[in-house]
């Protein structure tokens, strides 16, 4: 079941994203919730797991935009991998905890990207930092409830791993 729930959570973290937060942007700014779920899912299972994840649902992403493909694969791989490189010292039963790698993954993310694009001689806006600022708040409020349904749930819920997982 974990398995699944893995796979179909950025389908509806995509859906959830055009629909309704599409309807409430801040700026033209929209919250990221494939990277919110990349960035617990590597902060829980570490670099390896984070990266293949991030990787897999950045090229979902990249399909469903169908600009650039690969640069989400790319930044959002690169995100899991580095979000996943702490799994192993931090106290993962604390919020903040959590808050601060969504914020971070934010903020590698977006870099990421922006240098991919510059890369693939895309055009990088000014508001694009202001757009980042306005992501990182939106993810930021979101990623304290986000945060308390994906502990619970790997431990007690549906997304709970096999003692040999931990």
């Amino acid at each position: 079941m974990r398995y699944v729930i893995l796979a179909f959570l950025p389908f509806l973290a995509i859906f959830v994203q055009s629909t309704f937060f599409n309807q409430y942007s801040i700026k033209g700014s929209i919250p990221d919730l494939v990277l919110i779920f990349v960035v617990f899912h590597a902060l829980f299972t570490g670099e390896k797991r984070g990266t293949i994840y991030g990787m897999l649902c950045g090229l979902l992403e990249d399909l469903y935009v169908g600009r650039f493909i690969g640069v989400n694969v790319l930044a959002k791989g690169l995100t899991g991998y580095i979000i996943g490189k702490t799994q192993g010292n931090v106290f993962k039963e604390n919020l903040l905890v959590g808050i601060v790698a969504v914020v971070a993954g934010t903020l590698i993310n977006s870099l990421a990207v922006v240098f991919l694009m510059m890369i693939c001689g895309g055009v990088v806006k000014v508001e694009v930092i202001s757009s980042i600022l306005y992501q990182s708040l939106y993810n930021l409020l979101l990623a304290g409830p986000l945060y308390l349904w994906y502990y619970y749930s790997t431990y007690d819920g549906w997304l709970r791993m096999d003692r040999g997982e931990f």
